[in-house]
């Protein structure tokens, strides 16, 4: 399996952690999404999307989106719930850290610390909607250890990434003592250091 991702991006560290969390062989592509490393025509014969993460597998084919690449990796682990409420929940999770997490958290957090832009050039909406955005992730872990059910799913994987790094983009995490222990206990089980 080849994994084409930018190192930076919470999207493609999601498919990374995943894949060694499931002790799947894969081999890693850094492709700099930022110097338009995604706009060659090699690149777009992977994903005419240009976009990272993609994936391409020992048959040939390809597949991209990140949250459609970990579910299709996690297939019949325990990072799915059996659970069909509980599986409808983790969705639930993954379409909204798509639609209302990702593209304020870590577009600010681009925008700070990759791209080095000031407050002045930056949406000015974006840090007070990330900071309800982690408001209600920290209300709702402070009742459980895992966004669904009682044990690590792809809900936690796909929120992960960027909410883990979300100081780099102003956001003070130290508000939010329920996400810092749910970062400490994700952390534990996927092995990685800690920040």
């Amino acid at each position: 399996m080849q994994i084409y991702g930018d190192d930076r991006s919470g999207n493609c560290l999601k498919v990374r952690w995943t894949a060694e969390h499931l002790n799947l062989p894969y081999v890693w592509h850094e492709v700099l999404a930022l110097t338009g490393q995604t706009a060659s025509p090699e690149f777009r014969a992977l994903n005419p999307f240009g976009q990272v993460p993609v994936v391409r597998f020992d048959d040939g084919r390809t597949l991209a989106q990140s949250n459609a690449i970990i579910l299709y990796l996690a297939e019949g682990s325990s990072l799915i719930p059996a659970d069909a409420f509980d599986r409808a929940k983790m969705f639930e999770w993954l379409f909204w850290e798509q639609y209302s997490h990702e593209v304020v958290i870590a577009v600010r957090r681009a925008k700070v610390h990759l791209l080095g832009q000031t407050d002045a050039e930056i949406d000015p909406s974006l840090l007070p909607r990330g900071q309800v955005i982690l408001a209600r992730m920290d209300e709702h872990l402070s009742e459980r250890d895992w966004f669904v059910g009682t044990a690590f799913t792809l809900a936690d994987m796909a929120l992960l990434p960027y909410t883990r790094f979300a100081d780099q983009g102003g956001f003070e995490l130290h508000r939010y003592p329920a996400i810092q222990a749910w970062i400490k206990r994700c952390e534990g089980v996927l092995g990685l250091p800690a920040l």
